[in-house]
């Protein structure tokens, strides 16, 4: 049996804490920014953690 591989895509957007939670960026900052006021951008660069819900379906992403 070949090695099981992990999706690149998910390689790329997600990082495990060291608790083992799952750490994400926001969505809705890359362009058309002029519409949108400073403290929305502000509190989109920040990152936050998976909901719960996801977790299991991401972890399977990255092969954990």
């Amino acid at each position: 049996m070949p090695k099981m591989k992990s999706k690149s895509g998910a390689k790329k957007r997600f990082k495990l804490t060291g608790s083992g939670k799952i750490k994400r960026k926001h969505a809705y900052k890359s362009h058309i920014l002029t519409k949108k006021s400073t403290k929305r951008k502000r509190n989109l660069t920040y990152s936050t953690l998976v909901n719960p819900a996801d977790e299991k379906n991401i972890k399977e992403m990255l092969q954990l």
